[in-house]
């Protein structure tokens, strides 16, 4: 069975939670990183630690490639 797209769904809400997952993850990785604290999230069905440390540095990192 393949996935359907969910920016084609017919109900606005369902087509916009992509975006509101997506802020909602960048509001966790800057809480995680405000307070020091690791962000714990599943990553290929395993669940992972991310230190604020690497955090800061990922984020780092993108600033760097958008310039």
């Amino acid at each position: 069975m393949k996935p359907r797209d969910i920016s084609n769904a017919r109900n606005p809400d369902l087509r916009a939670s992509q975006a509101a997952l997506r802020r909602a993850a960048a509001l966790a990785r800057k809480t995680a990183m405000d307070s020091g604290t690791d962000l714990v999230v599943v990553r290929e069905g395993r669940t992972v630690r991310i230190s604020a440390d690497t955090l800061r540095s990922q984020a780092k990192a993108d600033r760097d490639l958008a310039r």
